[in-house]
């Protein structure tokens, strides 16, 4: 079980679908983590499936639809529906549709960083963060090097862990702000 969320059906959403989660990391941007990862739970209720395969054939008009439904999917859907399809596309056209082969059949760390950072919208941010999931939680040996050395989702164990992680990534958004003379 992973505790993103706070809804006990999207967090085991996540932690049994390698699709869900990738979808989740991808919708992790501009928005709280609860907000990012609810949304493959949305999707799926909204589209029926989370196969790749499916989402990334569906009508980009009809996916548009399905991320602005009330609640949206994101603060942004038709820019997260258009990121989250291209997503679907890679894992159909590189990986045969199968998610965690993104992670399973990486050779090494390097393999591995580099096949993440290949996805869209995963810059070295997301690539750090996936990576300690996968390490910290999934037990993925290759994922090991991309664990950095402070706190990120792969932290986080519980609820109470996700409050932590909260509040020190405000904190430290915060601290870098302020020495560059900006406020939050």
């Amino acid at each position: 079980m992973l505790h993103f969320t706070g809804n006990d059906e999207a967090d085991a959403l996540l932690a049994e679908k390698p699709m869900a989660l990738l979808i989740g990391f991808a919708l992790d941007q501009q928005v709280p983590v609860q907000t990012a990862f609810s949304g493959p739970l949305k999707i799926k209720q909204r589209l029926g499936t989370l196969d790749p395969s499916t989402i990334a054939g569906t009508d980009p008009g009809e996916l548009d639809r399905v991320f602005r439904e009330k609640p949206a999917v994101h603060r942004f859907p038709g820019n997260m529906a258009k990121r989250v399809q291209e997503l679907a596309a890679v894992v159909v056209d590189e990986y045969g549709g199968r998610a965690e082969r993104v992670w399973t059949d990486a050779a090494d760390g390097a393999d591995l960083r580099r096949r993440l950072s290949s996805l869209p919208g995963f810059g070295e941010m997301k690539v750090t963060a996936l990576g300690s999931v996968l390490a910290k939680r999934f037990d993925v040996a290759v994922a090991q090097d991309l664990v950095p050395n402070h706190p990120t989702l792969g932290d986080v164990d519980s609820p109470q862990a996700l409050e932590d992680y909260q509040a020190a990534k405000r904190a430290h958004k915060a601290e870098w702000l302020a020495s560059r003379g900006r406020s939050a």
